[in-house]
């Protein structure tokens, strides 16, 4: 087995595993629920799961959702020596991810990714594994994940976090470097963004699975956010 990243995807049907090398897996868009012998549940954007090599583990994500996933030989000596399995990125691996992602997107000469990995390796180094998100801000990201249809509001989400709105958009912003409403836009806009590359459906219904009621709305905010519009990524019906 070789050093390497990759963009995955997964399905809603639960798979179980192992293999004989170290997995690492980043979530850049949606969660992973995953479980492991020292831990259940979900995995988020700004989090890293570490799998050693003969673990068994349990996951299954949302279609839509994307995920940085490193194979690696050996771990980093303070990843290797620790008992921790999930812990949070740092802003400078969180936007190195969103450089990889796109970058794995296109055909990559072999140089690039072994240097890409060298510089994943070199960031890994630097995560303090100690620091960990907040589980109420955890517990309100997968909420958000799992209700983009529905309308989102921060004295809603900051209800289940049981904060006032003013800790919670504090609280939010420190785990996810993002404001809530910013945080919802983006994983809105990437969900549709998933379901009109991967998927049939048709726009309107798109839309609406991403909050939308509105398709004049919509279209709008996917092309401010994306460049192009919905029909220009959608497949053919």
């Amino acid at each position: 087995m070789q050093n390497s990243l990759s963009i995955r995807s997964y399905t809603r049907q639960s798979r179980t595993h192992l293999h004989d090398y170290h997995q690492l897996v980043l979530p850049t868009q949606g969660v992973i629920m995953i479980e492991i012998p020292t831990y259940q549940g979900a995995v988020a954007v700004g989090e890293c799961v570490v799998i050693r090599k003969g673990q068994e583990h349990h996951f299954r994500a949302d279609e839509s959702a994307r995920f940085v996933v490193a194979d690696m030989t050996d771990l980093p000596d303070h990843l290797a020596t620790s008992t921790e399995q999930v812990f949070a990125t740092n802003g400078p691996l969180q936007s190195f991810l969103m450089f990889v992602e796109k970058q794995l997107a296109h055909q990559v000469h072999p140089d690039i990714e072994a240097s890409l990995f060298r510089l994943f390796n070199q960031l890994l180094n630097e995560q303090n594994l100690n620091v960990h998100m907040d589980p109420r801000i955890r517990r309100v990201q997968t909420y958000i994940l799992d209700h983009l249809a529905a309308p989102l509001n921060i004295n809603l989400l900051a209800d289940l976090a049981h904060l006032s709105p003013t800790q919670f958009k504090k609280l939010f912003k420190e785990n996810t470097q993002h404001s809530p409403l910013s945080y919802i836009t983006e994983q809105r806009m990437e969900r549709a963004k998933a379901l009109l590359i991967h998927s049939d459906i048709p726009i309107r219904l798109v839309a609406e699975q991403v909050g939308y009621g509105d398709f004049s709305a919509f279209s709008r905010r996917f092309r401010q956010h994306f460049g192009v519009s919905p029909r220009e990524l959608s497949v053919p019906h």
